[in-house]
C-alpha cells in the first residue's frame, strides 16, 4: 500500500473552524454497507439497536498551549523573549515533555513565566521538545494551567485562527473526566447529555474507556510505504468492568460501537486475538490500516479524517478502501464539514468485509 492511495481532494472551505451549534445539528453522514444516508447527530437515537453498547473515551483536555516570557542577564543588561509552548505529555518523574518557539532560544536552567503564579524550569533540550518542570503540582497546578493555558486547537484550525474562550467548552466532551489529553476524541463532541438520555432510554448501553490523546494524531505520515509508518505511543485504560461489560455485549449478540478512533484504538489494543477483552493499562501504538482483522469493533462514529492520515487508514481498514473513497468523494460533494469541529459519520461495514 501506497501513501497516495488514500489522497483526496479536500476545498479548504470546508474545514471547519467551529462547531455545529447545537452539537446535535451537526450533519451525520450514515454508510450501511452500500448504502449513504444523509442525516443530522440527532438521528444517532433512531440508528442504535436495544442491546448496542457504545465505547467512549472520557479522556480530559488540558489547556496545553502557554505564552510565556524567558527572562536573561547578559552583558547589555536583562533581556526577554516570548516563547510559545504546547504541552505534550507527562513524564513519571513530574516533568512534562513540550514542544517551544523558538526553541533555540532557551537553554536548560532557564525559567518560562506564564503567569504570577505559574512557571517552569527547563530541565532539557532535544533537537525538537525540551523537559519542563512547574512550579506546582496537583490541583493548584490544575487551576493555574486552566487559567493561563489555552486550548490546544490541531494545527489545521489553529492556522485559520486562535483559540478563545469559546474552546475551551467547545473542544472539550461532556463526560471528559480524567485530564491527561491535549486533543479531543473529536466525535464526542457531538454528543449532549440530552442525546446521551435519549439514547440510553433506547436500551443502549455506555461503557467509559480512557485514552489520552496525544499531539501525535496530528503527525503526518511521510513514508511512502504505508506499512513501514512508525505510529507514536498513547496512554490508556480499560477497566476489568469496562472488558467485562463488553464482553457481555458481545455474548448477547449486541454490537459494540466505538466514538472516535482513539476509542476504537484502545479497546482493538485491549482485545485478545480471541475477540475477548481484557483489562489494560498503558501505552498503546497500535497502527490498524487495510488488511487488519477487527477483534470487538462492529461499527464506528467518526469524524472526516485528513488525507494521508493514519486515521483515514483506519477507517478504510474498517470499510475498505474503494467504500471510502466513495463515502468520502460524497461527503465532498454534499458540502460536508471536516475534521475536528467538523460533522460526523457512522460506519457499519458488511459483516463479511475484510
Amino acid at each position: 500500500m501506497k501513501l497516495e492511495d488514500f489522497d483526496f481532494d479536500l476545498p479548504e472551505g470546508l474545514i471547519a473552524t467551529r462547531p455545529a451549534r447545537p452539537r446535535t445539528a451537526a450533519r451525520l453522514l450514515l454508510a450501511e454497507g452500500d448504502a449513504i444516508r444523509d442525516l443530522h447527530v440527532s438521528d444517532l437515537v433512531d440508528l442504535f439497536r436495544p442491546g448496542d453498547r457504545l465505547i467512549l473515551n472520557n479522556t480530559k483536555v488540558i489547556p496545553a498551549r502557554l505564552a510565556g516570557v524567558r527572562e536573561r542577564d547578559t552583558g547589555q543588561g536583562r533581556v526577554s523573549a516570548k516563547i510559545e509552548v504546547t504541552l505534550l505529555e507527562p513524564s513519571a518523574d513530574g516533568c512534562w515533555s513540550a514542544l517551544a518557539k523558538p526553541l533555540r532560544k532557551l537553554k536548560e536552567g532557564e525559567t518560562i513565566r506564564f503567569s504570577d503564579a505559574l512557571s517552569a524550569e527547563v530541565r532539557g533540550i532535544s533537537d525538537a521538545q525540551m523537559k519542563i518542570a512547574f512550579n506546582l503540582t496537583g490541583t493548584d497546578f490544575d487551576a493555574a494551567l486552566a487559567e493561563a493555558g489555552a486550548m490546544p486547537l490541531p494545527p489545521y484550525i489553529a492556522a485559520l485562527r486562535a483559540p478563545d474562550e469559546a474552546d475551551k467548552t467547545d473542544y472539550q466532551t461532556v463526560f471528559a473526566r480524567h485530564s491527561g489529553a491535549v486533543a479531543a476524541p473529536t466525535a464526542s463532541l457531538h454528543f449532549t447529555r440530552e442525546l446521551l438520555e435519549a439514547i440510553h432510554a433506547k436500551g443502549v448501553d455506555f461503557t467509559e474507556v480512557t485514552l489520552h490523546v496525544g499531539a501525535g494524531t496530528f503527525l503526518p505520515v511521510k513514508v511512502e510505504d504505508v506499512e513501514t509508518h512508525k505510529m507514536h505511543s498513547e496512554w490508556g485504560e480499560v477497566t476489568e468492568a469496562a472488558a467485562a461489560a463488553i464482553n457481555a455485549t458481545k455474548a448477547a449478540g449486541g454490537r459494540v460501537i466505538p466514538v472516535g478512533t482513539t476509542a476504537l484504538r484502545l479497546i482493538e489494543s485491549a482485545a485478545g486475538a480471541d475477540g475477548v477483552m481484557r483489562p489494560f493499562r498503558g501505552t498503546t501504538d497500535i497502527f490498524i490500516y487495510p488488511g487488519y482483522r477487527f477483534r470487538v469493533t462492529d461499527a464506528l462514529m467518526t469524524n472526516f479524517h485528513l488525507p494521508k492520515s493514519t486515521l483515514l487508514m483506519l477507517v478504510s481498514a474498517l470499510m475498505g478502501r474503494e467504500r471510502i473513497r466513495a463515502i468520502y468523494a460524497h461527503a465532498v460533494a454534499q458540502g460536508y464539514r471536516f475534521f475536528s469541529y467538523g460533522d460526523a459519520s457512522l460506519l457499519i461495514p458488511d459483516r463479511g468485509e475484510p
